[in-house]
């Protein structure tokens, strides 16, 4: 897996939301004016097709990266050359940020699953601020707290033998508003395809797609356009449960 070359030159349209963007960034919406401004100087825009390589892993943490839009995807590629899908990352989420603060090399890498546009923050500029704005500092806190939650319930969803409960465990954890009434509908955005959820799990494309199937059939489920509507949240959750 080979690193591709960005396109560096947005259009004047894109030029222009660039400060938008980044008030959009959960990040970065604490920041005052003047740093607001430092950042705009400083971040620059790369615009990448689908299945571009962003990054690549055993690169070099020289800068943090912002998706402004579209979607990317983090992989680790295994010694025989397999491509295992670890998250999907959508726009205002962040990347970078390990190898960065440990001064090291990236981990995994990341490839674009649509058309993105990323901003990349130079590493002395990110480190300024994590070490003087304050709202910086507590959010990447919160986002390395959240971050190590989410592996450890990644590293549980592995360890489940039942496929099956698997797939429908990985729904629980990718479903949005988890806190609201259990009996709600819920949605997964931006729907990863079956081979890339099938790649995260450890599990074929057409088990994924036989078992997604079969919540349809029952009514738990109901695809709509890159999403995934959970009509019965609790009857997934029985089945996790369950199975």
């Amino acid at each position: 897996m080979t690193a591709s070359t960005p396109s560096t030159d947005p259009s004047p349209a894109e030029e222009r939301q660039v400060h938008i963007h980044l008030r959009k960034i959960p990040l970065l919406a604490g920041l005052s004016g003047e740093e607001i401004i430092l950042v705009k100087q400083e971040i620059r825009i790369r615009q990448y097709g689908k299945r571009d390589i962003v990054l690549q892993k055993g690169g070099h943490g020289d800068g943090l990266l912002f998706l402004l839009s579209g979607q990317l995807q983090v992989v680790n590629v295994t010694e025989d050359g397999r491509a295992i899908g670890l998250r999907m990352l959508a726009p205002g989420d962040f990347f970078g940020e390990i190898a960065l603060i440990n001064n090291s090399t990236r981990t995994a890498s990341i490839v674009a699953m649509s058309e993105a546009l990323v901003g990349f923050l130079p590493a002395a500029t990110a480190l300024h601020l994590f070490s003087h704005s304050p709202s910086v500092a507590m959010g990447m806190l919160r986002h390395l707290a959240e971050k190590i939650e989410r592996d450890s319930e990644f590293r549980s969803l592995l360890s489940i033998n039942n496929t099956a409960k698997r797939i429908y465990t990985y729904l629980v954890l990718m479903q949005k508003n988890k806190q609201d009434d259990p009996g709600a509908p819920a949605v997964v955005e931006n729907l990863p395809t079956h081979q890339d959820i099938a790649n995260m799990i450890n599990t074929s494309r057409e088990t994924v797609t036989r078992a997604l199937a079969a919540l349809a059939q029952q009514g738990i489920v109901q695809k709509d356009a890159n999403r995934l509507i959970i009509i019965k949240p609790d009857a997934l959750q029985k089945l996790v449960k369950g199975s």
